[in-house]
């Protein structure tokens, strides 16, 4: 019989960096989860994803023991580390902070397709090219 899910969290962490803090503590702790082994486990699974934010979904069965599904990093970093900042305009409309080529949107959105709700290569740059909009860079060439 498989397993029944208890929970489900859903985590933002940086890759091969985790630290059994204030940020995974609560979270982990109220699902039952030994938080030094998870630590330990996230480090080594995502050691070459250094510098990278990783979203991570865990399904917490049932007996204690748990599942983790990786994610590709948000589109948002992705752009940041392209366009050299450190996050997006607080007045998108108004206020720009950089630009960006259709070359950079399809690299990223080549890399997110698998995350993304997206039929094809070019919903995933539409996508890709409004969360550019939304943090204030604009789409050249």
């Amino acid at each position: 019989m498989a397993k029944k899910i208890t929970k489900k969290l859903k985590l933002m962490i940086p890759g091969g960096k985790a630290v059994p803090g204030q940020q995974l503590g609560p979270a982990l702790g109220g699902a039952g989860i030994n938080i030094g082994e998870f630590v330990k486990r996230f480090n080594d699974e995502t050691k070459n994803r250094v510098g990278e934010i990783v979203p991570t979904i865990i399904n917490v069965f049932d007996d204690r023991s748990y599942a983790m599904i990786y994610k590709t990093e948000p589109a948002s970093q992705m752009i940041n580390k392209i366009l050299g900042i450190e996050k997006g305009s607080g007045e998108p409309n108004k206020k720009k902070v950089g630009k960006i080529t259709k070359a950079n949107i399809q690299e990223i959105a080549e890399k997110k397709m698998v995350d993304l709700n997206a039929k094809d290569l070019a919903g995933a740059m539409k996508i890709i090219e409004g969360t550019c909009r939304s943090m204030g860079v604009d789409i050249v060439g």
